[in-house]
């Protein structure tokens, strides 16, 4: 059974409601019809009914079995301005600038619903930037107890490839932090091996990328990705995880023999680490596009309660998987 196909079989065996703010989009309302037909998921569409209706129809689309909910006259609405303008009191947010947020942002509108648990989790960035889906996610629901960094990840599904687990691996961080630091690397390592072994169920084998494999080059980008290593595998012993490792030995059983022989994640590794944004991003899109892989995310992990990412150039299949990953996601708040 292919990755997300044994994803969606998951989260029809605990159907969890799902916030999806973006219903001006096409892409959003074809995979909405896509996923109730489907069944592996209960939707929430905000906006205003008879547009989300009209513009569905235009598509073929049904929406059979969505609800949709206008923020701006939600029975819920006075109660959730009062919630966020306790939320954000201390930041000197009055009734009336929350009022303002949640009739006009349906993303603050569809987070308040994950906080007041009118809904288990949200998708969206299709047409919005990544910080117009995180900032309210941090400052209505923000960070799981005991995390230290939120970082994004992609879960890849490369077809036809011998590496990672059957072709499947999650990439970390590609849409989040930019430069992390040493401590945060090792941060983003332990959360996406738990992620790895959550969604796809097998050990992660955790690589810490970079340019040199076991200083082979000097740089003080190379000492910055072992120092994370050593940070890693001082907090988390039982974890399978290496560096600093090129992503030829990561990957490739032959050439870790050559360049990494007595270490066990080389060759076999299926969570791979980027050393910074612009080499997980950069990296992500290459296998996505040239590789014709699945590229699920960015998911977002860290945050008190699911809410996921999109790419603004995702498809509708896009949409599809992030929701059918989020819906599983909301299962660990059982």
């Amino acid at each position: 059974m292919a990755f997300i196909d044994d994803v969606k079989e998951k989260a029809r065996g605990s159907l969890k409601t799902i916030v999806l703010p973006e219903s001006e989009d096409r892409r959003t309302l074809d995979a909405a019809d896509r996923i109730l037909r489907e069944g592996f998921a209960k939707l929430i569409l905000l906006g205003n009914e008879e547009k989300i209706r009209a513009d569905a129809a235009a598509l073929g689309d049904k929406l059979e079995g969505a609800r949709i909910v206008d923020p701006k006259k939600s029975e819920k609405l006075e109660s959730y301005v009062e919630t966020l303008t306790e939320l954000r009191k201390k930041k000197g947010m009055s009734e009336e600038e929350a009022r303002k947020l949640l009739t006009e942002s349906n993303t603050y509108f569809g987070m308040m619903m994950v906080k007041m648990g009118d809904a288990d989790g949200l998708v969206s960035g299709a047409c919005h930037s990544t910080a117009d889906t995180l900032r309210p996610a941090l400052q209505i629901l923000k960070t799981k107890p005991g995390t230290k960094l939120v970082s994004a990840f992609f879960v890849m599904n490369v077809p036809d490839c011998p590496y990672g687990e059957n072709g499947s691996f999650v990439f970390s961080d590609c849409g989040l932090n930019q430069n992390p630091t040493s401590e945060e690397l090792a941060a983003i390592a332990e959360a996406s091996a738990d992620s790895f072994r959550f969604l796809i169920g097998k050990e992660p084998k955790v690589a810490m990328l970079s340019y040199s494999t076991k200083g082979s080059a000097k740089h003080d980008d190379v000492t910055k990705v072992q120092e994370a290593v050593r940070i890693a595998k001082e907090e988390r012993p039982e974890l399978a995880l290496d560096g600093e490792l090129q992503l030829d030995a990561a990957l490739v059983p032959a050439v870790a023999a050559l360049k990494a022989p007595s270490s066990e994640v080389a060759g076999h590794a299926n969570t791979l680490i980027f050393p910074n944004l612009d080499a997980g991003n950069i990296g992500y899109k290459l296998v996505q596009r040239l590789g014709k892989a699945e590229a699920y995310g960015p998911m977002t992990q860290g945050i008190a309660r699911p809410v996921n990412d999109l790419s603004r150039g995702c498809s509708a299949d896009d949409i599809v998987g992030v929701v059918a990953i989020t819906s599983v996601q909301c299962q660990l708040f059982d």
